[in-house]
């Protein structure tokens, strides 16, 4: 069982940044592919990055790209999500999973954290 717990959300004006923490219990954190996602109101939710149980490989959805950077401390059982050049439609709660394996389902979530960008 891997508990995950968000912080770091708030309110920012566009071209804004912010930086999401997401720590997690347990001892295997560094087994674990970690994600971020969100989800606007009146939308599903959507992928947004991954990052690799050893920090090596990433992705991100093509709306991010050059504006986000995820990073993880193994030592610090966290992951983090550093967003840089905020949109309005970046405005969303945003989720860190766990997931086993790179081409792994989400088994675990946290209970996310709102990020609103102001115009």
């Amino acid at each position: 069982q891997v508990q995950l717990v968000e912080s770091g959300g708030g309110l920012v004006q566009a071209g804004g940044s912010l930086r999401l923490s997401c720590a997690a219990s347990g001892s295997t954190f560094s087994s674990y592919t970690m994600g971020w996602f969100r989800q606007a109101p009146g939308k599903e939710r959507e992928f947004v990055t991954q990052i690799s149980g050893s920090g090596g490989r990433t992705r991100y959805a093509d709306s991010v790209k050059g504006r986000f950077t995820i990073s993880r401390d193994n030592a610090k059982n966290t992951v983090y999500l550093q967003m840089i050049s905020l949109k309005p439609e970046d405005t969303a709660v945003y989720y860190c999973g766990a997931a086993l394996g790179w081409g792994g389902s989400y088994v675990y979530w946290g209970q996310g954290t709102q990020v609103t960008v102001s115009s």
